[in-house]
């Protein structure tokens, strides 16, 4: 059985057979003793992004733990509103919370809980993603926008990467939207730490 544990830009469970660059989880197990879902799609507000290997640990998938999911890159994650982990990417985790604290004007460094507060209440509109309008010209790489035409683009390098399961399409210029403003996926607090110099890794296909 293939399980519903890849997420998409809108953090949303999907299954696929495409593989993915990390892991992660939403703080806890929402998945039964059958390995299903159940109504809730998280546990907690800590919402994570882990390396596939870390310290030779070895996890039952969907087992007695942790519901484990799955991203095709970090950019996918990051639009989910997924930060990286403080424990198996701990220098990535640390960049991440110090180009956050320069983006809010902070005075020093938050804890990762207050971050998870945040994003909290900027990925979600009770139970739907929610989503917010900006610029196109604007947004840094690393962001993710939902087009008229219902594809999900990531910005890169100055043009947009159709996202797939599987990875990104041939790039497209932001004018073939025919608009400047667009729904953007990626919550903004995020947002605002990737335009402070965050730089999420990407899987291959988007080079």
């Amino acid at each position: 059985m293939r399980l519903a544990n890849r997420v998409d830009p809108f953090g949303e469970l999907i299954a696929t057979p495409a593989r993915g660059l990390f892991m992660g989880n939403r703080g806890g197990r929402f998945h039964t003793d059958a390995r299903e879902l159940t109504q809730r799609r998280w546990a907690s507000r800590q919402w994570i992004c882990c390396v596939l290997d870390f310290k030779n640990r070895h996890r039952d998938v969907w087992g007695r733990g942790y519901t484990e999911l799955f991203f095709l890159d970090e950019a996918t994650a990051l639009a989910a509103g997924h930060r990286p982990c403080f424990e198996c990417r701990r220098a990535a985790a640390q960049a991440f919370a110090a180009c956050w604290t320069r983006a809010l004007g902070l005075k020093q460094s938050p804890r990762a809980a207050e971050m998870d507060r945040v994003l909290h209440g900027e990925r979600l509109d009770g139970r739907v993603k929610r989503l917010h309008r900006m610029a196109i010209g604007d947004l840094p790489d690393g962001a993710m926008v939902q087009s008229g035409a219902g594809r999900t683009l990531a910005v890169l390098n100055r043009s947009l990467r159709p996202w797939t399961p599987s990875g990104y399409g041939p790039p497209i210029s932001p004018d073939d939207l025919g608009s400047s403003s667009v729904p953007v996926l990626t919550p903004p607090s995020i947002v605002a730490t990737l335009q402070a110099g965050y730089r999420p890794q990407w899987h291959p296909s988007a080079a």
